[in-house]
């Protein structure tokens, strides 16, 4: 075989090598194998670690690896709020459960005992109160219980217990007014409580009805003398009758609902009128409607008594 100037270099490499069969030639001469060319390229894409059987191929992806590392920085980082505010509600209700420490033992123990059986009660809750303002049971530790529960309820979301859980505290709390308001401002909580929302006459002549029989007559004979004495039929000296622990008159009434109606209007007028459309505007607006027809209902109370005639 004549050698020309034209002749590939690695010709001349195999006329001097040892002949090879054919199928070594073409093995030598056909490109590079499937997995050689893939091994090349798999190794372009990660040049500084090695490659490891059995991983995806997104493995080796820059930009997939990018994409995974700020998953898993998202995911640390909600990891870390979950715990911030598991740790946040533990507080919390360690917080609750030490609210009542300072109170003596017994004492704790029978007004959760008492508000068990408020809750239990049911239909009966109202006559159970009443029942336990006459023992003298209700005091502001029982408050205090009620409040915890409806703590403990609101951290749980437990909507119905947290309303059922407030009925029974606001109705507890004024209980406990009445029994220590005096006889004045006892008074006036039940005639506003005879109100049925829709008879407004037929309110008046009630609550008229009632203060004739509450207030002593103020004429001067009715003073010296006991209701019903017949002077044409007594003996012997006059005296004043003496003074009953509940009697209540009328001007003491006047004067303490006076007094009273006055705080509430300047009250009033240091809060400010809440105008947004969100939920806590809307119940704010109707707390101040609702105080404001009880404002009104007091004044018309306090001219009845004003003007009253037996």
């Amino acid at each position: 075989m004549q050698v020309s100037a034209l002749t590939p270099t690695w010709v001349l490499h195999l006329h001097v090598s040892p002949s090879p069969t054919n199928s070594s030639l073409q093995t030598l001469l056909q490109p590079a194998s499937r997995s050689t060319s893939s091994l090349v390229r798999r190794r372009s894409l990660s040049k500084d670690e090695p490659l490891i059987d059995g991983l995806p191929k997104e493995y080796y992806d820059d930009e997939w690896q990018a994409r995974q590392r700020e998953k898993t920085k998202e995911l640390h980082r909600l990891r870390q709020e979950e715990e911030e505010e598991e740790e946040r509600k533990v507080e919390e209700y360690r917080e609750i459960g030490t609210r009542l420490k300072d109170y003596p033992e017994e004492d704790l123990r029978k007004a959760r005992k008492l508000v068990s059986g408020f809750i239990r009660a049911a239909e009966e809750v109202e006559e159970k109160i009443e029942e336990a303002a006459e023992r003298g049971e209700l005091t502001e530790l029982v408050l205090m219980v009620i409040w915890n529960r409806m703590d403990l309820a609101k951290r749980d979301n437990e909507k119905e217990a947290v309303r059922s859980l407030d009925l029974l505290y606001r109705r507890v709390e004024t209980e406990i007014l009445k029994r220590e308001a005096s006889p004045a401002m006892r008074l006036l909580n039940d005639l506003l409580n005879m109100h049925d929302g829709f008879d407004n006459e037929g309110w008046l002549k009630e609550c008229k009805k009632r203060m004739i029989d509450t207030f002593p007559r103020e004429d001067p004979f009715s003073i010296l003398v006991p209701a019903g004495f017949d002077i044409n039929k007594h003996d012997g000296l006059l005296r004043p009758p003496l003074e009953a622990e509940d009697l209540l008159l009328r001007v003491d009434f006047v004067r303490e609902v006076d007094g009273l109606l006055q705080e509430v209007r300047y009250e009033q007028t240091l809060l400010q009128s809440a105008e947004g459309l969100d939920a806590e505007s809307v119940a704010f607006r109707l707390k101040q409607q609702e105080k404001q027809r009880t404002i009104h209902q007091v004044e018309t109370l306090l001219d009845l008594a004003m003007n009253l005639q037996w």
